[in-house]
């Protein structure tokens, strides 16, 4: 059984924080990598970054390098991503993502997504 659900997003002020959750079933929070990816209105996807459930490494995109950490808590088979020094240009539906090429974003699954406006 597929299940992604994001949740956590909101508004918040440039310089702020967000945590975004992601409750995976068992089946997507046992794929070999898992992620997260946003668009922006009139962008394309981008990656953001991706952790393999293996070795537990993590890795990001620069745009988001040293302030976004991914984690994962496998008692309740949730994927988190800590959003720190929010930018206006982070704007975005933030989609969590399993499976797939993680190492180029090319995901097998992926959630409905969750908005996260950061305003200037």
């Amino acid at each position: 059984q597929v299940q992604l659900v994001e949740s956590g997003g909101g508004s918040v002020q440039a310089g702020g924080s967000l945590r975004l959750s992601c409750a995976a079933s068992r089946y997507t929070y046992t794929r070999s990598c898992m992620g997260w990816f946003r668009q922006a209105p009139g962008k394309e996807r981008e990656g953001v970054g991706y952790i393999y459930t293996g070795s537990g490494s993590t890795y990001y995109a620069e745009p988001v390098k040293g302030r976004f950490t991914i984690s994962r808590d496998n008692a309740k088979n949730t994927l988190y991503l800590q959003m720190n020094s929010l930018k206006p240009e982070d704007t975005a539906m933030y989609y969590c993502a399993a499976g797939g090429q993680c190492s180029a974003y090319r995901f097998d699954y992926w959630g409905q997504g969750t908005q996260v406006t950061v305003s200037s």
